[in-house]
């Protein structure tokens, strides 16, 4: 072994033992693994930052953008709506969230299913007041394992299959994985019912100081238009369809006030009072259509390149709306600002907005351009509270971020454009059209993420260009000529395992697809089930986060620390292990 092969061992293992000491943050150990290699001469200063023009870079940022814009629209939340309903514990709920993105990643790429799915997660965990890291970790598993079941679920299938035509001349087909994954699939899932437990439960992503806040019982004032579904349904029955996670303190219709009665059916061009936490009024507002009192006056006097948007504030003592009603402030003439939600501590209540006498002390939501907003607030005498998503009052296309995400991960699938591209550019489509507003779509880019990943493939990458890899792939050949047929088979499939945390599962593919085939041949046994374990291993990283971008991309929301991928993870890869080579033996014939 040359020093530049054993310099760049040592120096992955050094990598790993400062991330299982968490010490330093992840991207910080990353920069550090980064320089130590320039330092050593085993990655050369003109590659040491390639990492951040990497596919995975695209396909993580982009992910996050896209299931910030999913999660906004609402969408997921109805159409798990009625099975939420039945479904109410976390074992159950765990079930239907793994399940559905591990069948999901089936038929596109398992990134693209997790990152729809993840909202779901996240509404789960908030009803049930635990931890969404409960279901992101064994998510981000189920979609790898469920990326095994077809040709198309994950790239090192495609590779493989690429190997096996070059080898035979017949590449594997859509469904000649489907045995094996969906095996390994339906194991995977069990496993997961019970290991969840495994996981630490105080795992979160670090806490805003708007969430710290925790402001609940606002007011906001909605008029029912004639498309809402709410029109001829009775209060009783809207409140028992959003779940009771609001309520209506009056109904305003024709100029008269009244207190709501559950068999009162509801009218369009009524106004409602709804009162509940900003979360619950903005999933209402959306899947009901509504029409958030001067909503529709304040886009039309905003100028097109202005971006509107809402802020948090509390009236000081000494403000000029102590005292006074937003009505005789005219609020939005004289500042330009719209009142869109009230909460006021200790207190119910049930008068129109702008007839609420405010006082200092009351949190209120008003909506104006964002870059005038800091001074309006000043001239109003109300300071800002900690930023946090407030989304009362800003426009959405609920349907459009699904159609978007759906024409990227078709594309994908169709083999028209490679990932990264289609995910990029359905980031950009969901900015350009305002499903996201941009400031948003940032502030949802998990940057420390993308930037341990960026250093950290040209570190991962010098196993390649040192040939620490080949030397490696050479001790590998020699041990598996002394076993018996499944025993090989088992030794690549770990050895894939072993390797993918190390590369990206493509260059795990690209490396070993190779050396499988040729243990193939020197033993005289056909290639398929060899190149199949490549395959299952690669695809199988659970043990960290840098091997894979669906598990990239949980370990930011999740809370996760670099050693809770192997607490979940080291059974599961021992179980497929044990039960992987069995399936692959028994459907692809050695002979």
């Amino acid at each position: 072994m040359t020093l530049p092969q054993s310099l760049s061992i040592a120096t992955l293992i050094g990598m790993m033992m400062l991330f299982i000491w968490g010490r330093f943050r992840y991207d910080v150990t990353a920069i550090l693994a980064l320089l130590a290699s320039i330092a050593l001469g085993i990655v050369s200063p003109k590659d040491a930052f390639k990492g951040f023009s990497d596919d995975i870079v695209i396909i993580v940022g982009s992910a996050l953008v896209i299931s910030a814009a999913v999660q906004r629209s609402g969408v997921i939340e109805l159409a798990l709506a009625k099975l939420a309903k039945r479904v109410t514990r976390v074992r159950s709920q765990l079930v239907v969230l793994t399940a559905s993105v591990g069948f999901s990643s089936a038929l596109v790429k398992n990134i693209g299913a997790l990152a729809m799915l993840m909202p779901a997660a996240f509404q789960m965990a908030k009803k049930n007041n635990t931890s969404p890291s409960v279901f992101l970790m064994p998510m981000a598993t189920a979609s790898l394992l469920g990326g095994l079941i077809t040709l198309v679920g994950t790239s090192p299938n495609i590779i493989v299959s690429r190997v096996r035509e070059q080898m035979t001349g017949q590449p594997f087909g859509m469904f000649d994985y489907t045995p094996v994954g969906l095996g390994l699939t339906v194991m995977g899932l069990i496993y997961l019912r019970f290991a969840y437990r495994l996981l630490p439960r105080d795992r979160r992503a670090a806490p805003t100081m708007g969430e710290a806040l925790d402001i609940k019982g606002y007011i906001t004032e909605a008029a029912i238009p004639e498309t809402s579904p709410a029109v001829d349904e009775s209060v009783e029955d809207f409140l028992a369809r959003h779940d009771g996670e609001v309520s209506i303190t009056r109904i305003l219709r024709a100029g008269m006030r009244s207190a709501p009665n559950e068999h009162t059916h509801l009218r369009a061009g009524d106004v409602l009072i709804l009162g509940g936490e900003p979360d619950a009024l903005e999933r209402v507002i959306a899947r009901d259509r509504l029409k958030l009192e001067g909503e529709d006056r304040e886009k039309a006097d905003q100028a097109d390149d202005d971006e509107v948007g809402v802020i948090e504030a509390v009236v000081n003592v000494g403000s000029p709306l102590a005292g006074r009603t937003a009505a005789r402030l005219a609020l939005q003439a004289r500042f330009g600002v719209n009142l869109i939600a009230i909460s006021r501590q200790g207190e119910h209540l049930s008068r129109r907005l702008a007839n609420i006498e405010l006082r200092a002390g009351d949190v209120l939501v008003l909506q104006g351009p964002l870059e005038q907003l800091p001074g309006k607030l000043r001239d109003l005498g109300c300071l800002p509270l900690a930023q946090r998503e407030m989304r009362l009052g800003v426009s959405k296309r609920s349907w459009l971020p699904i159609g978007i995400l759906g024409v990227a991960m078709g594309a994908t699938a169709m083999g028209f454009v490679p990932v990264a591209v289609a995910f990029f550019a359905a980031a950009g489509l969901i900015m350009a059209t305002g499903v996201l507003p941009v400031r948003e779509a940032y502030d949802h880019v998990e940057w420390p993420i993308l930037i341990m990943l960026g250093a950290l493939i040209p570190v991962s990458d010098s196993l390649r260009t040192t040939g620490a890899s080949d030397v490696i792939a050479t001790w590998l050949s020699a041990t598996a000529s002394t076993l018996p047929p499944w025993g090989a088979v088992a030794l690549i499939l770990a050895a894939a395992m072993a390797v993918t945390p190390f590369l990206n599962n493509a260059a795990t593919v690209l490396v070993m697809a190779p050396i499988a085939a040729t243990f193939a041949g020197d033993l005289g046994y056909r290639p398929e089930a060899f190149l199949m374990a490549t395959a299952v291993g690669a695809g199988c990283d659970f043990l960290t986060p840098i091997g894979h971008q669906c598990n990239t991309l949980v370990m930011g929301p999740g809370g996760y620390k670099f050693s809770d991928y192997a607490r979940l993870g080291a059974p599961l890869s021992l179980l497929v292990l044990l039960v992987g080579t069995p399936l692959i033996v028994a459907v692809w014939p050695m002979h």
